[in-house]
């Protein structure tokens, strides 16, 4: 049977980071992991070795579990430390409400409480309204604040911000979700380590990402401790998320530290961000700019007429079709070329 296999696309994609390729060295890494038999489940080399990295990342005490996707990464670490009675505190543009699915009030029979975001963020003067739930068997008890760094708007937190959550989180007997699809971008905009952004701040559970900045598939489950933990191995299998070939998983992983892999992607794509923001600014008058640009996130307010011809041209997501704001994603292996084409076919039809 002859396959006829679709051609490739003639431009990069700004939909999306997800829209992009595997990193060249990360592929080369699951062909070099393509090679005997290993036993599967995660007791190969491959995968005691990533999870050892980890530890030398995040921190000894720490312990990690490898998941499919984002999605597997948040449930799973969601259920791990909730029990069906409890409420996830987040904000109203948080992944786990908008694009789940209902995935987590399905998976951890927890009622998700929606709050205001200030671009993309969440503050604990939000949070204490909810305290007055604690212990009464009426209303769902508040146990998990979830956040996401990079933001749903491409802002970022400060350590001290996140910190600032994380102590009123413990101080009320909660705990504190991380939900890193893009952590590298923020890494690499704060110019910090991964643990001094995390671990250090308090974070009890992260979802750790690298789908969206040069990995093929794979994400990374990493508890704060060994007791936050204890049920983590059983709810992965029940969740469907345990692989059996896991090696492939790992393998990606130890590339992508390899090096600082994952610094040079989201850097890369962090300041072609900024290129395409100056662009915007300097030759698309009639484009402005809606959000800060602090990661690898553009957005953007453009004419109503014109917003679907554009769309048409190179495809990209709306974020509020009222006031016509759309978003423009860059992603590791976008060039200055790529951004330089991509406005250039966006003049030609603004000005026609």
């Amino acid at each position: 049977m002859k396959i006829q296999w679709p051609h490739c696309s003639t431009h990069k994609s700004f939909a999306s980071d997800n829209n992009s390729g595997i990193h060249p060295a990360i592929l080369d890494a699951i062909q070099r992991a393509n090679h005997g038999h290993f036993v599967a489940y995660g007791d190969d080399p491959y995968t005691q070795e990533a999870l050892r990295v980890f530890k030398q990342i995040f921190g000894a005490s720490t312990e990690t579990f490898f998941v499919y996707n984002g999605t597997g990464a948040n449930v799973t670490g969601l259920s791990t430390i909730t029990k069906t009675f409890h409420s996830i505190l987040t904000t109203d543009t948080a992944h786990i409400v908008c694009d789940e699915c209902g995935s987590p009030e399905k998976m951890t029979g927890c009622s998700l409480k929606q709050l205001p975001n200030t671009l993309g963020k969440l503050s604990p003067r939000q949070l204490y309204r909810f305290l007055e739930y604690k212990g009464i068997e009426h209303h769902s008890q508040p146990k998990v604040v979830s956040i996401t760094q990079a933001t749903e708007l491409g802002t970022v937190y400060t350590p001290e911000e996140i910190k600032e959550i994380c102590d009123f989180a413990h101080q009320n007997n909660m705990y504190v979700h991380l939900d890193g699809a893009r952590i590298a971008n923020a890494a690499a905009t704060l110019h910090l380590p991964l643990k001094a952004m995390t671990m250090d701040c308090g974070v009890d559970v992260l979802s750790f990402g690298g789908t969206k900045n040069g990995m093929a598939y794979g994400e990374a489950l990493v508890f704060a401790s060994p007791d936050l933990a204890a049920d983590a191995l059983f709810v992965r299998k029940q969740h469907a998320q345990l692989a059996s070939k896991m090696r492939f998983i790992s393998a990606q992983f130890l590339a992508y530290f390899d090096q600082d892999l994952w610094l040079q992607n989201a850097t890369c794509a962090n300041r072609m961000a900024h290129y395409l923001k100056s662009a915007i600014q300097s030759q698309l008058p009639e484009v402005r700019i809606a959000k800060p640009v602090e990661s690898n996130a553009v957005f953007v307010y453009l004419p109503k007429n014109k917003a679907p011809l554009l769309q048409k041209e190179s495809f990209f997501y709306p974020w509020d079709q009222d006031s016509s704001e759309y978003r423009w994603m860059t992603s590791f292996d976008t060039t200055e070329q790529d951004i330089e084409e991509f406005v250039s076919r966006m003049k030609k039809i603004l000005s026609s």
